[in-house]
């Protein structure tokens, strides 16, 4: 045998050796020869000898069939053989699913590395909603949708959303996703850097989120704060509903933070101006002024004269005439004038009285006498402890006491 032909049997045999056999799954490059009617390619499979067939449906997203040439290389993926015959046989060749198979490759790694996913929804069916993640369809249930209660979902069609990966199973082609769990942690992480940045003392910006009867819940960008019926206002408030309402803007003064319990405390009426400040430039003794009775003891009645400020007609102050209880001639809620007798802004109190400004009946300017014949002192504070009152026995009669003792003597 001649060294040439040696050297071509050598060739043929290592042309031969390296003929692959094409498989069902394998990835392969595929050279395109031409189109047929139906404008399908058909391809031959690099170093195989065979050809195969693309349908047109079986391009990749990005490829259209008017673009692609002969001579063209792509990556397709063998999808099934057509015939019998091993040698000559056809596959058939999808890009399509090749493209696939690679999105759902990246899925389980970002799945597997913790990494979140967007997608668009495209569809809103019975149960959840459908998205396109890159070509693949995964599905997100109702109850994860969202981190609160959503009544229409079709809110979110069209919608690109950052999703977590629940479930992957791309031989099933099965992909569930949440976008809860998304929002959940973004609030976590929020919450927890509002924790951290917030300190006693500190005046923020927040908006009404709930009202209960004990007070208001204020969304401060991703954590809520107490703020409890009793730092709502200087005045009195029965109910927060009253005075608030849902998403309302407000300035807060963080009372204390909960690390522990997650908690945060907060005033509105702190960030108020004090309502005894200059109380003495407001109401001057001397003064006359309108209030509102809060408030009826049986040694007096508590009377708002400015928001937050609160002074004492005693009921040795309410009228020129004997009355045995305050409310035998006043009610709550009752407009009334009255007249600034004393005013202490170091300790908060304001001394008043009606009876000032009304004209003394003739005839009243012997004292009245109780039962026992002793001369009945209208000032007197038995029933009214300090404790409750804010004012003292000597606050409340001042020298009258010492004066009526004085006249029994």
């Amino acid at each position: 045998m001649s060294e040439n032909t040696s050297n071509e049997n050598k060739d043929l045999l290592d042309a031969l050796n390296s003929v692959s056999e094409v498989k069902v799954g394998d990835v392969v490059t595929a050279e395109v020869l031409t189109k047929d009617d139906d404008q399908q390619l058909i391809v031959g499979i690099e170093d195989t000898g065979v050809e195969g067939v693309v349908p047109q449906r079986e391009l990749a997203s990005d490829q259209n069939v008017d673009d692609i040439k002969a001579g063209d290389k792509l990556q397709l993926v063998v999808t099934s053989r057509i015939g019998n015959d091993k040698e000559g046989g056809s596959y058939l060749l999808s890009a399509r699913r090749l493209e696939a198979r690679k999105v759902w490759d990246e899925l389980a790694e970002k799945e597997k590395n913790g990494e979140t996913v967007t997608a668009k929804v495209s569809q809103v069916v019975r149960g959840g909603l459908v998205v396109d993640a890159s070509g693949v369809r995964g599905f997100i249930p109702a109850s994860m949708a969202s981190d609160r209660f959503v009544e229409n979902l079709n809110q979110f069609k069209g919608q690109e959303l950052e999703l977590k990966i629940v479930e992957i199973d791309p031989v099933s082609n099965r992909l569930i996703l949440s976008h809860r769990a998304v929002l959940e942690t973004q609030k976590a992480a929020k919450r927890e850097e509002l924790m951290e940045n917030l300190h006693e003392g500190d005046v923020v910006e927040g908006k009404v989120a709930r009202l209960t009867n004990f007070g208001a819940f204020v969304d401060l960008g991703g954590i809520d704060g107490l703020v409890h019926v009793s730092q709502i206002s200087f005045e009195r408030v029965d109910k927060p509903s009253d005075v608030l309402e849902v998403g309302q803007d407000v300035k807060v003064k963080v009372l204390s933070v909960d690390f522990d319990k997650n908690r945060i405390s907060l005033s509105i009426k702190q960030t108020l101006p004090e309502p005894w400040d200059d109380i003495e430039s407001k109401a001057p003794a001397g003064s006359v002024l309108e209030g509102t009775v809060k408030r009826l003891t049986d040694f007096g009645a508590f009377v708002e004269v400015f928001p937050g400020v609160e002074g004492l007609v005693h009921i040795s102050q309410i009228s020129h005439e004997h009355i045995d209880t305050p409310a035998d001639v006043l009610k709550s809620g009752e407009k009334v004038q009255v007249k600034v007798i004393d005013v202490d802004p170091e300790r908060k109190r304001l001394a008043l009285s009606i009876k000032a400004l009304t004209e003394k009946p003739a005839g009243e300017d012997k004292p009245q006498k109780a039962r026992n014949n002793k001369p009945v002192n209208d000032n007197s504070t038995q029933n009214a402890p300090e404790e409750e009152t804010g004012f003292t026995l000597g606050d409340l009669i001042g020298n009258e006491l010492k004066n009526s003792d004085d006249s029994e003597d």
